[in-house]
């Protein structure tokens, strides 16, 4: 459960790096806020002597000290403004920063059980809320207690009685922020999870459009959003019911203690208990106090979002990664090394086990198919060699490394993998293949590309090379994603490669292109295949024959046909479909 403290810890810890802009902030804080107040003694003086015909020279003084308490006043507030607005500004960076970093550390089981838009939200909106607080809500909270303070303060010099029925008063202000307040902030938080929602659902549908305007089901999308809209309305509505309440019964409280104090001081001006000036000062400052309340219960509410939101950033952050492992990252191998699952025992859910004692030995340099049912496990042979996923016993070994002592970084980089659906980023073709390799030269890239049958088709492309493929490679057909991620592949130049190998929904002439630049990639590397076509199964040395998490038969495409029934009903029904 994260607290107040919490929040406030953590953005302590945020602040700390800027130490100086923070000292200087509240420095000219200070100094705004102490000459608005000394501005009363200015009107003081101007009631007080000012007035006197035979004594011009010290309204003129007065006047001018007048004046530079609001030249200095305004000067203070610009830095105070600048700084404090620097400081949100930076702040709301450093956390998009932080959170970015931490959100690629995480295991593809999270995002499994967390919708995108979720996230997106709270690295969005949640860090606009905590920039606003920094950058301006915090700041006036922070000026108008300082001045209600020296308001109270000068307010007991100038009338000890009439300051004692403003202490009055105190009470009425502190029950209602005391009830109200933490309403405030539970609406607050709930506000932002609706808004989460909404984006949730905006990113689901358009990424899905095609499937939503295929099925017609645009009425039923904006009915669902429609819903989703209104109860993000509902708690905003509620949040800004017990935030106006709390604004008006503040306001309320102090107009009604400042009429009552000024009528109560034209009394004692009249019996010459104190002076006319002294009256003004003191219902300039009981103005300023009041002004100050309801500054503080104005922007309390954003306060209370800012820790709403703060208070689900964290929540993200304290997400930690299940796939910690060694701290060293050695050189595991440069040549096509051999892969060992050892009784290898894994399960998704408590109640199921995927894998109970699963062994397989892949010889350096083989090429190795998986086929079978889906649900056999195939892809999780993949999920668990990059250590997406932890199992519960046995070990998993490169080389006789076993790969939970190795940092991630240093496993990860001895593997290359071509998913399924090919992954093209919204940026050139040229940048997309190098994504293989950051450092790789437009040489390289080229010869990647040529590899993997990809060039000829690049040259047709409206800038070549240079062409934006747009998000998720609109612009390309399916057989030319995958030959762009076989490029990728090619150009990192990893030891062993997966292959998640899908030229089913191609047409021939594309498949054939496929199946090229896979018969370069495969060449001098360990490599695990899961395979969907004949063309693919025929030229890797084994092929294994997977059920329900099993292995239940290992051998060539001949071998397999003879004698595993299983097999044989895969083969003719999608190998050779």
């Amino acid at each position: 459960m994260i607290t107040t403290k919490d929040v406030l810890k953590w953005l302590l810890s945020l602040l700390s790096p800027y130490k100086k802009h923070v000292v200087l902030a509240l420095l000219a804080l200070f100094v705004a806020a102490s000459s608005w107040l000394l501005l009363g003694q200015g009107i003081k003086l101007t009631v007080d002597e000012g007035m006197n015909a035979e004594q011009l020279h010290k309204l003129n003084t007065a006047i001018g000290w007048v004046l530079a308490f609001t030249v200095l006043g305004c000067l203070a507030t610009y830095f105070r403004f600048y700084l404090m607005t620097w400081l949100g500004e930076r702040i709301s960076a450093d956390i998009r920063i932080n959170v970015y970093n931490h959100l690629l550390s995480l295991p593809p089981g999270f995002f499994a059980e967390t919708r995108t838009g979720e996230v997106i939200s709270r690295f969005t909106n949640d860090t606009a809320v905590i920039q606003t607080v920094v950058g301006m809500s915090l700041s006036m909270a922070i000026r108008s207690v300082i001045g209600f303070v020296g308001a109270l303060v000068l307010m007991a010099i100038t009338s000890p009685l009439l300051t004692l029925c403003v202490l009055g008063a105190v009470p009425l202000i502190l029950i209602p922020l005391r009830i109200i307040a933490p309403k405030v902030r539970t609406y607050s938080r709930l506000s932002q999870d609706r808004i989460a929602d909404i984006g949730a659902q905006v990113d689901e549908t358009l990424h899905e459009i095609m499937v939503v305007q295929a099925f017609t089901a645009e009425s039923v999308e904006r009915g669902k959003f429609a819903n989703t809209v209104h109860s993000a309305l509902k708690a905003a509505s509620t949040r800004i019911h017990f935030r106006s309440m709390l604004i008006g019964i503040i306001m309320l409280v102090s107009m009604l203690s400042i009429i009552g104090i000024g009528w109560l001081g034209i009394r004692q001006v009249l019996t010459g208990e104190i002076s006319a000036g002294q009256l003004s000062a003191f219902l300039f400052y009981a103005v300023f106090a009041g002004s100050s309340i309801a500054t503080v219960s104005e922007v309390l509410g954003e306060i209370q979002r800012g820790v709403g939101a703060s208070e689900r950033l964290l929540e993200l952050l304290a997400t930690q990664p299940d796939n910690a492992g060694g701290e060293t990252q050695p050189a595991i191998c440069n040549e096509p090394p051999a892969i060992q699952f050892d009784q290898v025992e894994f399960s998704y859910t408590p109640s199921s086990s995927l894998f109970t004692d699963l062994s397989l030995t892949i010889q350096p340099g083989e090429c190795v198919a998986l086929v079978g049912p889906s649900g056999a496990g195939k892809s999780t042979l993949f999920q668990l060699l990059l250590r997406f996923y932890h199992i519960s016993r046995g070990r998993i070994t490169i080389n006789e490394h076993d790969i939970n002592t190795l940092s991630l970084q240093s496993l990860r980089e001895h593997i290359a993998i071509v998913p399924q659906e090919p992954v093209i980023f919204a940026t050139t073709v040229a940048e997309n293949i190098r994504y293989g390799r950051p450092s790789a030269s437009d040489e390289e890239v080229k010869q990647a590309a040529l590899q993997a049958y990809s060039d000829e088709f690049i040259h047709t492309l409206s800038d070549g090379y240079n062409t934006e493929l747009g998000e998720r490679g609109v612009k390309l057909s399916g057989g030319q994603r995958q030959r762009i991620a076989i490029a990728r592949a090619i150009l990192a130049d990893r030891p062993i490669l997966l292959l998640d190998e899908a030229t089913s929904a191609l047409d021939a002439v594309s498949e054939h292109k496929v199946q090229q630049a896979l018969n370069n990639l495969i060449k001098g590397r360990t490599t695990l295949v899961i395979a969907h076509r004949l063309a693919t199964v025929q030229m890797t040395d084994r092929i294994l024959v997977m059920e329900n998490g099993k292995i239940r038969n290992a051998g060539t495409h001949t071998e397999l046909l003879k004698n595993d029934t299983l097999y044989r009903e895969y083969a003719e029904l999608q190998l050779m479909g």
